[in-house]
């Protein structure tokens, strides 16, 4: 399941630095000039999960393998990206190719990195980012609506969809994101093909200097105070120290470095985790002496849909999935002992896959 959350800001706001910390298997340059990054940089980020810790202590099992998505470093934008200034079509064209939208903030002052927006403000630095890809999607929005209306004057059910990109046209000439607007199911999939920018959902980093990496400073609470009714996440973190953390390969030398900061967990951890459920995701476990493994599922996927990520003969074929809630695995120590203990369920095609379940998938093909 190669979902993405894409990494955006404007140059030189801490992306590729970022980038570089959560990354497990690539490592995007970051330097002091704009437009460092031009080709986007993917690397497979491991979803942090004290619970597969838990299951494998008490599993033991051959091998480990947590869940994963995807995050993308995409090159800065700048103001008028909207109209091909800077790297923009590009920029654009990537960002739409995302799932979900970490969105790096710079909060700090340091005069040695460059700036071209002038004094720090973030709030201003979000507005611009949110104008370009409001921007972009009223020209989609727009072109779209014209085509609909020459069909409507045939097609008298065309004339639904026209309504439902007026709507769209009339919230972002407001200037306001799509995300913000409220749509049904049916209504979304009218424009679901045109892929809008701003209907993607949103997670604001404010990165900070080493003193506001805990308490935060004026600025992130600027930023938090302009995001407050958009229900996005705001986290706090200085990109800088995170990718310190990142590198270290002993765990005593990241402890000690941690605990010099009066850090219980990386930032990072926290930013993972908060994207993974941006993306509407979910964790189920598979759990043997062969190995104990994390899968992704979507919020309301059923049963079968969840057996098919590990295979899809698994959900073709499905018969019924033997399921042990994760609380009572733990309880009784083994998938044995919950067992005895009654706590193992078997569910059916209808059933609902829980946050945490562990499950043994019976299926024939």
């Amino acid at each position: 399941m190669a979902l993405q959350a894409g990494i955006v800001g404007l140059p030189n706001v801490g992306k590729s630095t970022l980038f570089n910390a959560v990354s497990n298997s690539a490592k995007a340059q970051a330097s002091n000039y704009r437009f460092c990054t031009i080709e986007p940089n993917v690397g497979l980020v491991n979803v942090p999960d004290e619970r597969l810790n838990v299951l494998t202590t008490l599993v033991v099992p051959e091998r480990i393998v947590p869940t994963q998505i995807e995050i993308v470093d995409i090159a800065g934008l700048v103001r008028g990206a909207s109209k091909g200034e800077g790297l923009g079509n590009k920029f654009l064209a990537n960002i739409r190719e995302v799932d979900a939208i970490i969105h790096v903030i710079r909060c700090f002052e340091d005069e040695n990195i460059l700036r071209d927006e002038g004094a720090i403000n973030p709030v201003g630095d979000k507005e611009i980012i949110d104008t370009e890809l409001q921007l972009k999607d009223l020209d989609s929005v727009e072109k779209q609506l014209q085509k609909k209306e020459k069909q409507a004057k045939t097609d008298s059910k065309i004339k639904v969809e026209v309504e439902i990109l007026q709507r769209c046209k009339a919230h972002l000439e407001q200037g306001k994101s799509i995300r913000s607007l409220e749509l049904s199911k049916e209504d979304k999939a009218v424009v679901a093909d045109l892929f809008l920018l701003t209907d993607k959902p949103v997670l604001y980093v404010a990165n900070v200097d080493e003193p506001s990496m805990h308490t935060g400073n004026k600025f992130s609470e600027a930023l938090k105070e302009a995001v407050k009714n958009e229900a996005a996440e705001v986290i706090i973190m200085n990109n800088s120290i995170e990718a310190q953390i990142s590198e270290m390969e002993d765990p005593d030398d990241k402890a000690l470095f941690m605990d010099e900061y009066k850090m219980k967990e990386p930032a990072l951890d926290r930013l993972i985790r908060s994207a993974y459920q941006l993306l509407g995701l979910n964790t189920y476990f598979t759990a043997g002496v062969q190995e104990v493994r994390a899968w992704t599922f979507h919020n309301g996927w059923k049963a079968p849909q969840c057996a098919g990520v590990i295979h899809t003969d698994f959900e073709k074929g499905f018969i019924k999935a033997e399921v042990i809630a994760y609380n009572d695995f733990v309880k009784y120590k083994s998938e044995a002992g919950a067992r005895d203990a009654g706590k193992l369920r078997i569910e059916g095609k209808e059933y609902l896959v829980k946050d945490g379940d562990i499950m043994h998938f019976r299926f024939n093909v």
